[in-house]
């Protein structure tokens, strides 16, 4: 997309303006699709094969088909493996493996299957968080459906991210990590401006900018001898939430297990650096150092998994301002590289211990409760701001950081560890009797004011000036201001 392709809060995607009418006439018919189940993508039978069947019956099967996987089931046809072109080369080609062995000796036996209700954008956005090119449709009962392949879901769409998984695990240096780095934030104001569901793409962006870290981390990793010492590095705040818009900076931290014999202090110690080299070369393909140094090569926040639980006990004991902030950021942990059962057992602990600790949730509330909507007595708004931003609102601070917090707390309420806020909000429903209705036009209110939020990031971006969360809502077209009013009435 040209950068000239728009230049003010009035005309970017306005119905009346006749380069928009264009673009989304080129790609309505790509986007609806997306938008369409798995399902409609299952054209023809699934080739599926017994754990018995020999490599070489296999692969017979499979060039009569023509077909790049052979899907194992059991008895019952439920998915049990996998088995592709690639499985060839690393474990029959190269190993010299007998083509008489069965197929359950050579196949991927880690799958991932997917209703066939799913959306194709959830598809494509499953397949590339997980690294993988199939995605096998299996229904309620878990029998084989289908199969679909990253070129199939790909196909029906020109967003471009086809290559970028794929770039992103060869990348070998910084350079190439900078322009990945870049290309993703290219692609990602692509997708707004074709209209991608606002959370489709935070969860795309975050799925993305998830596959450069991990390959940073396994570049600055690489080659240190870590002695047995299990590690995870956790992403907080907005990754953790996947909710990431075009600007974003660190927040990150390490739960580890030293091996016996070895202190938490001497495995802090030989994680730090490796660490601090993560958060440099994450700096310089653009995520910002954290201005309050919430990041894995700070001490404070690579932690033993007991350290972290004493933390936590902390905070929530205290109930203190400081332990408050530290709480919002840091409830907001999940899993990103390594051992992701540290995490697991973490959250395991923790989760029981908030729900149970009603003092602390009251606190958190009636803290969160301290930042209101910007909405006037007189003018519809409460503006603020200095110098070039005067009167102006902050969409993030004074918008949708309302709906996170409320989110994690009934999270915490309800015992749901899941991060996203709308997921958050639609789990906590369920167990602390809202009405569904009220909970969807929560989450309807929270999505219009990240869509706000990332259309005024990328006017910015087109303009090549630096992008922030401020935005005068008497620059908006009528509708979005009046929709930006009523979200903040939620």
């Amino acid at each position: 997309m040209s950068r000239e392709f728009a230049s003010s809060e009035d005309t970017l995607l306005e119905p009346g303006n006749p380069e928009s009418a264009e673009f989304y006439a080129e790609r309505y018919v790509d986007l609806h699709t997306m938008q369409s189940p798995l399902s409609t993508l299952l054209r023809r039978e699934p080739v599926f094969c017994g754990p018995d069947l020999p490599i070489r019956a296999v692969l017979e099967t499979m060039n009569r088909h023509r077909v790049g996987s052979m899907i194992v089931v059991d008895g019952e046809t439920r998915p049990i493996g996998i088995f592709t072109l690639p499985d060839l080369l690393a474990r029959v080609t190269l190993p010299t493996r007998s083509l008489d062995d069965p197929i359950s000796a050579v196949m991927t036996r880690a799958l991932t299957t997917l209703p066939p209700d799913e959306s194709l954008y959830q598809a494509v956005l499953t397949m590339v968080r997980h690294g993988i090119r199939h995605a096998i449709v299996a229904n309620e009962e878990g029998k084989l459906v289908g199969v679909v392949s990253h070129r199939d879901l790909l196909s029906l769409q020109r967003i471009g991210m086809h290559t970028l998984p794929s770039d992103i695990h060869a990348a070998t240096d910084i350079d190439s990590l900078k322009r990945l780095s870049a290309e993703i934030q290219g692609l990602a104001h692509d997708m707004l401006v074709q209209g991608v569901g606002i959370e489709q793409l935070t969860h795309f962006i975050a799925s993305l900018n998830d596959l450069l870290t991990q390959r940073v981390i396994d570049l600055s990793f690489g080659g240190a001898d870590l002695g047995g010492l299990r590690w995870c590095w956790m992403a907080l705040g907005s990754e953790g939430r996947f909710e990431q818009t075009f600007t974003t900076d660190q927040d990150n931290a390490i739960v580890f297990m030293p091996p016996k014999g070895v202190t938490e202090t001497v495995a802090r110690d030989t994680l730090i650096p490796l660490a601090k080299r993560v958060n440099r070369t994450l700096a310089s393909c653009g995520f910002a150092l954290c201005p309050g140094n919430i990041m894995a090569g700070n001490s404070a926040w690579c932690l033993g998994l007991e350290e972290w639980r004493r933390q936590f006990g902390d905070w929530i004991d205290a109930g203190d301002p400081e332990a408050l902030l530290n709480a919002s950021i840091f409830f907001d942990l999940r899993a990103l590289h390594g051992e992701a059962s540290l995490v697991q057992e973490l959250k395991n602990w923790l989760l029981p211990k908030a729900q149970a600790n009603q003092r602390f949730l009251r606190q958190m509330a009636a803290n969160a409760l301290r930042n209101t909507p910007p909405l006037g007595r007189i003018r519809d708004f409460a503006l603020d701001g200095e110098g070039v931003q005067a009167h102006t609102l902050d969409i993030k601070a004074n918008g949708t950081t309302l709906f996170v917090d409320a989110a994690r707390i009934l999270s915490l309420a309800a015992g749901v560890g899941e991060t996203n806020t709308p997921r958050r909000l639609r789990l906590a429903a369920t167990k602390v009797d809202l009405p569904a209705t009220e909970i969807e036009a929560w989450v309807d209110a929270f999505l219009v004011l990240q869509r706000l939020r990332l259309k005024r990031q990328h006017l910015e971006y087109v303009k090549g000036e630096p992008m922030n969360n401020r935005l005068d809502p008497y620059r908006l077209h009528e509708l979005d201001r009046l929709m930006l009013k009523e979200s903040l009435r939620q």
